[in-house]
């Protein structure tokens, strides 16, 4: 099971001298990719009254693509939207920024999309709410087209392209497409899509009960369910033996890839999101940069 991290989004703030802190620091202990989430905007809650989203306005996210560039400069993780919300965006530029940050990581990216939840940042982007789901799964198709093949013709029901393509194509053809959801819509979604998913549940009955409908689905398209990839997520909450055992767990459940999350835990600085990490590397036993083999 590889082992990353969650880029905190919503706490590590503008200053640049933290967001490449964070990264080289998670990248020097050992971890092997780093995932960020994505919003575009903010709702304002003064004017979206009674407002019940987890993020506003007023919360801090870097643009995921931009940040990865960036990142790939200064370090060798490998990059993953955990998730990018592409119903909002449109395809061929998620596909064009998609290719350039897998150029620049040497083919170290995982493209997660996901659907969102916010109608608000919906309307300000020019995409519909109501119909993203549908919406999703085309793109998804255009997406594995548009980023393995120099020439695309594509006419959907959403989506028309004739005859035009990006260039230069990505390493990775076509780069890794992971999906995110909670229903049961996007369980057979990524059964029948995705390259691997991002549960929202954790292990136990609510994880069996998603895996089997994405396992149906998959078999359902004629897919072999055990290759995909599937990434849990271990949250810190200020107990070491309770994070690694949300670790083990994920490792019992069988999945390939994990990011520990330190958000939304009272840590201040940048540098108190490191030190956890330090302590969590510690804890799992994982290798720092210089120490592998």
């Amino acid at each position: 099971m590889r082992i990353g991290v969650v880029f905190p989004q919503t706490e590590i703030g503008g200053h640049v001298r933290d967001v490449r802190a964070y990264a080289e620091a998670a990248d020097g202990l050992g971890y092997s990719h780093v995932a960020a989430y994505d919003h575009v905007l903010g709702a304002d809650p003064a004017v979206h009254s009674p407002w019940n989203g987890p993020y506003d306005v007023h919360t801090t996210f870097h643009e995921p693509f931009v940040l990865f560039g960036y990142l790939a400069a200064v370090t060798a993780l490998e990059m993953v939207t955990n998730i990018i919300i592409l119903p909002q965006r449109q395809t061929a530029l998620v596909a064009k920024q998609a290719a350039e940050v897998d150029l620049l990581t040497d083919g170290r990216f995982r493209l997660g999309v996901g659907l969102g939840w916010n109608a608000v940042e919906y309307q300000a982007l020019g995409k519909r709410f109501t119909d993203r789901g549908r919406r999703s799964e085309e793109q998804i198709a255009l997406l594995r087209r548009l980023l393995s093949e120099q020439s695309v013709t594509f006419e959907g029901e959403h989506e028309q392209i004739v005859g035009a393509g990006i260039s230069p194509l990505p390493v990775q053809r076509p780069i890794p497409i992971w999906l995110g959801g909670q229903s049961p819509a996007a369980y057979r979604r990524i059964g029948r899509l995705a390259d691997g998913w991002f549960p929202q549940v954790q292990p136990g009955p609510d994880l069996d009960r998603a895996r089997a409908i994405v396992e149906q689905a998959a078999a359902e398209a004629g897919r072999d369910p055990a290759a995909l990839g599937l990434e849990g997520r271990a949250r810190w909450g200020g107990d070491l033996g309770e994070l690694v055992g949300q670790v083990e767990a994920w490792r019992g459940a069988g999945a390939s890839h994990l990011s520990v999350n330190t958000m939304n835990a009272g840590l201040e600085t940048v540098g108190d999101h490191i030190g956890v990490l330090a302590r969590v590397a510690d804890a799992l036993g994982i290798a720092p940069t210089t120490d592998r083999g």
